[in-house]
């Protein structure tokens, strides 16, 4: 191409020096270069773009909206210029060695920023699809632009020094030790994304705790190296993702996806308050409407025993009786059986637990049929409301600690007793 664009400068009588020739060549090959890329990005990227806006599927709209044309339309003009740079220069020169290296180096960085497109554009797509949505393949995908950079890396290492990239991949071998050490976390990443993948461990929007990090809240990302969760205080707390493999960490989505919330809470009673029921607390308690069949199924059958035992009953060693801790027991499980934001299909006990210093607690073991967080706490407080309402119904008493009115109280009936005395 040079030898015709010589020959017709001098048809047209026009007689150049080498270096004008050179010069010249350069002019038509960046005149070209400026044409082509006036084509592609006002004519062909406008066009695309037009058509991409009107389309129903989302996928084309994101491929513009992630510059895959564009990119792709560079990689292509720096072909082009590599092509020209064939035609129009001189294997010998010095301009077209440095043109084919440049023209290399562009092809190779728009090509992986084309890739990069691609990732980004696979990344919406199942994000956007509900059967992979929560599917932790972030790390994944880090993964596989990690390994695109390193090729490039070493495609532009091969052509600076013009040597074939086989050659530099197959010199890393005696790198390994200090590849691994600095890529340490992300291949520790890569392992432990992909454990967390196949074993189904950790979905985006799960919520997770960690209390060795300080992490306690939902999922937003789950990375090459690092985990986010958004606490519930709204700050950030960023996990290594190795770190979930090898440490411990609590998962509250089988929670969420059971329908289910746990309630957990004692109450204590003040042990000197227990006592055997009388005919008065009995009778008085036959009236509530959770506790009637209750009482009077039990109240039958310890007759029953009681008579067949002819036992004594002037003594409170002999025979079987009812008392006000257990029945309080009974009328909570029936309280919370009949209760309409208790899961009535998952475990629900009322057991009383080893007496503390504190007294002897009774704690209620069940599920809200709700796992919203708000609703959770107003039914767990309203049902905890009630019992404390309704505990002196039974003669019963709840344990604590003497407060600074109780002391007052106590401080002003000694001060009259000193009085009259």
């Amino acid at each position: 191409m040079k030898e015709y664009l010589i020959s017709w400068l001098l048809a047209m009588g026009v007689e150049l020096t080498p270096l004008q020739t050179n010069l010249v060549v350069l002019a038509v090959i960046i005149i070209i270069s400026v044409f082509i890329h006036w084509i592609f990005h006002q004519i062909v990227i406008k066009l695309v773009k037009k058509m991409t806006s009107k389309s129903r599927h989302t996928w084309r709209k994101m491929l513009f909206e992630k510059k895959l044309f564009s990119r792709l339309a560079l990689t292509i003009q720096g072909i082009i210029l590599f092509i020209q740079t064939s035609l129009w220069l001189s294997p010998e020169s010095l301009s077209h060695y440095l043109l084919q290296n440049l023209s290399l180096i562009w092809i190779t960085l728009f090509i992986t920023l084309t890739l990069y497109s691609l990732v980004d554009v696979f990344a919406y797509l199942t994000r956007k699809n509900k059967r992979t949505s929560n599917l932790p393949i972030q790390g994944l995908l880090q993964a596989v632009k990690l390994f695109i950079t390193v090729m490039a890396i070493i495609i532009v290492i091969a052509v600076l020094i013009n040597r074939s990239p086989l050659l530099i991949i197959s010199g890393l071998g005696a790198m390994t030790a200090v590849l691994l050490l600095v890529f340490k976390d992300p291949i520790m990443g890569l392992v432990a994304g992909i454990q967390l993948s196949a074993n189904n461990l950790l979905h985006l929007g799960d919520w997770l705790e960690m209390p060795s990090y300080g992490a306690d809240g939902d999922v937003i990302e789950i990375g090459l190296t690092t985990v986010k969760v958004q606490n519930w205080d709204k700050t950030i707390t960023t996990i290594p993702t190795y770190a979930l493999i090898s440490d411990s960490f609590k998962n509250w989505q089988g929670m969420t996806d059971s329908g289910g919330r746990r309630i957990m809470r004692s109450i204590y009673i003040d042990a000197n308050s227990v006592r055997f029921m009388d005919q008065k607390l009995f009778d008085h308690l036959q009236g509530a409407r959770l506790l009637a069949p209750y009482l009077t199924e039990k109240k039958s059958e310890i007759d029953s025993v009681n008579n067949a035992n002819n036992d004594n009953m002037d003594m409170k060693v002999n025979g079987r009786r009812l008392t006000n801790l257990g029945t309080l027991r009974a009328y909570l499980a029936s309280y919370l059986k009949n209760h309409p934001n208790i899961h009535q299909e998952m475990t629900l006990i009322v057991r009383q637990l080893a007496a503390e210093n504190t007294g002897i607690p009774i704690q209620i073991y069940a599920f809200t049929n709700t796992t919203n967080w708000n609703e959770y706490e107003d039914i767990q407080g309203n049902i905890f409301d009630h019992i404390y309402a309704i505990i002196d119904a039974f003669d019963l008493r709840i344990h604590q600690a003497p407060g600074s009115g109780d002391i007052n109280s106590l401080s002003h009936f000694f001060n009259l007793r000193g009085q009259k005395d």
